[in-house]
């Protein structure tokens, strides 16, 4: 666990389903590269499990010698069908200021393509100080520790997992695929019901560490 930051603290936030709402996007993209490519995909199904790399649920569609080629038309299209639909979460802004009103600094690190993570942010006014993409799970902690980072919100197990390789404070929102147990049990420290809690969370652990971890 990190260690409490009194001054200048750094927080990192996850994007798919931490800040952004990503399904409406991702179901229109994955049916246009469905539709291009004649290959049957689920796109429903593909948005119940958003998280871990492009790569991973390209392999449940696609065999192993087409994914390289797959994952780089599917980015390519990705900006045409999938940043318009998508929305800010619950409290995603709120959370971004309340770090700032603090002296702080917010930054986004991300499993998803990072020009991509960059359009939804602009296009939904969101502001970060810095946007790190292509990271999961554990590499996430290359990013916060680069950053100084001493709290990493997401609403994946990976994301628990990457605060903690870090030594960051694992806060996590089951506004993604994972419940709040599950979260728990990969070692979350903190597990709030979604980003419109955090700013409260965050002024009690400012003002008092322990007794807001208790």
């Amino acid at each position: 666990m990190a260690s409490y930051a009194s001054a200048a603290p750094t927080v990192g936030f996850d994007l798919d389903m931490t800040l952004i709402d990503s399904r409406p996007g991702i179901r229109a993209a994955f049916r246009a590269l469905s539709a291009e490519t004649g290959v049957r995909i689920d796109a429903d199904l593909v948005v119940t499990r958003l998280g871990p790399p492009l790569e991973q649920e390209l392999a449940h569609w696609f065999p192993a010698h087409r994914i390289p080629e797959m994952g780089d038309r599917y980015r390519e299209i990705y900006p045409a069908y999938a940043i318009e639909p998508t929305l800010a979460m619950p409290g995603a802004r709120d959370a971004i200021q309340a770090v700032r009103a603090a002296g702080g600094r917010a930054v986004v690190v991300t499993a998803k393509h990072e020009p991509n993570a960059r359009l939804h942010l602009a296009h939904l006014g969101m502001e970060p100080d810095a946007v790190i993409g292509s990271l999961w799970a554990e590499a996430k902690a290359e990013a916060l520790h680069e950053h100084g980072a001493s709290v990493y919100v997401g609403d994946h197990i990976g994301d628990v997992r990457g605060a903690r390789t870090a030594g960051a404070l694992a806060v996590s929102v089951p506004t993604g695929p994972c419940a709040a147990d599950e979260l728990r049990a990969a070692g979350a420290d903190v597990v709030l019901d979604d980003l419109t809690a955090f700013p409260a969370w965050w002024d009690a652990y400012r003002a008092s560490p322990a007794a807001a971890l208790a």
